[in-house]
């Protein structure tokens, strides 16, 4: 069926209204970040509408790759809706062909276009958007509101025990940190002492922290020039804990997350983020399902409009679930996996079972 002339025609029918889909959803996403970015940099002096017009490009990638299942689903309902309007459906089911048979060229279409997502254009993305968030920095940072919280957090593990780190601010790659305040535990996890400084300093296997004030439990607080907290991280590690999950590209997100979890640092978010992208090619066979299951009996029953309405809703519905199980998956009531294949593989199935009680009843 796939290579066949049928399936040829089928294969580029799809694939042409889902690309089309995604670019006119691209260009939307586009001209929407690009008037708030106008507004944004009314303020910063020396900024050029052309600029802000490439930077703009550099952000959209990252946002609308959120948007490829919708666009999945969308251009998988009109290319149904075309051809049942042109009768093509009728003439093909008319020569016994089932509707798995016909269903093979756009499952396996969006499954190749969900791995080439993740292989190719994930990276992308997510490099195109560390460049963008680099920029925003340099031209947003002075303008930023004042009251925005911008502490860093970080949970690291030594031979001395455990600590939670907080600092107001990051530079030199990780390796300094301002304004830093230190809750220091004991191996058996009893609190030990809070130390405040005005920076810290990584080096090799310990943090250096300059003008220290020590509070511990029973006792008055000390202020000493130098005050050393054993640690095992790295300045990568350090600048990787700001770094959000969306921004790390495919290919390094276990290594990152292995990288972090050994330094007792929280990797849930690197490891759903793994999880999620891992299941997108099934995410985006769901769609297709459940687009065929609301789009198929368009011409042979009526009821256009309502059906139509109720594929969109479905698919939303799947959009809603798939963002509520992230969410579990990252406050650690769900595990990655679970969180990231459950609303792709339930999707699978009800729209399967959808599909055979209507075609076989």
């Amino acid at each position: 069926m796939l290579f066949s002339t049928l399936g040829l025609y089928l294969s580029r029918r799809f694939l042409k209204t889902i690309f089309f889909v995604f670019l006119a959803l691209f260009v939307v996403i586009y001209i929407a970040d690009f008037v708030e970015l106008l507004r944004r940099g009314s303020d910063a002096p020396g900024v050029s509408s052309t600029f802000l017009a490439f930077l703009t490009l550099l952000r959209v990638p990252s946002i609308a790759e959120q948007i490829l299942p919708f666009a999945v689903l969308g251009g998988t309902m009109i290319a149904f809706v075309a051809l049942s309007r042109r009768l093509e459906l009728v003439v093909v089911r008319s020569a016994g062909v089932s509707v798995w048979q016909f269903l093979t060229p756009p499952t396996l279409i969006v499954l190749l276009l969900g791995i080439l997502s993740v292989v190719l254009y994930n990276p992308l993305a997510a490099d195109l958007k560390q460049r963008a968030d680099g920029i925003e920095t340099r031209i947003f940072g002075k303008t930023a509101r004042a009251d925005a919280d911008t502490s860093l957090w970080i949970r690291q593990r030594s031979i001395d025990g455990q600590a939670i780190v907080r600092a107001e601010r990051s530079s030199d790659g990780g390796q300094e940190l301002g304004a830093v305040t230190a809750f220091v535990y004991d191996q058996d996890g009893r609190f030990m002492e809070r130390v405040e400084a005005a920076r810290a300093t990584l080096l090799p296997g310990f943090w250096t922290m300059t003008d220290a004030r020590i509070s511990a439990p029973g006792e008055e607080p000390q202020v000493v020039g130098t005050y050393l907290l054993a640690t095992n991280l790295t300045p990568e590690q350090v600048t990787q804990s700001f770094v959000a999950p969306a921004s790390v590209p495919f290919w390094d997100l276990a290594d990152i997350s292995a990288k972090t979890e050994a330094a007792g640092l929280d990797a849930s978010g690197y490891r759903l983020q793994f999880q999620s992208l891992l299941a997108r090619p099934l995410l985006l066979v769901a769609m297709v399902f459940i687009a065929a299951s609301f789009s198929l009996r368009f011409f042979r029953f009526g009821g256009v409009s309502r059906m139509v309405s109720g594929g969109v809703a479905s698919g939303f519905v799947l959009y809603v679930a798939t963002k509520l199980a992230s969410d579990l998956g990252g406050a650690g009531v769900l595990s990655a996996p679970v969180a990231a294949w459950l609303p792709a593989v339930v999707g699978s199935m009800l729209g399967i079972l959808v599909l055979l009680y209507q075609e076989d009843g």
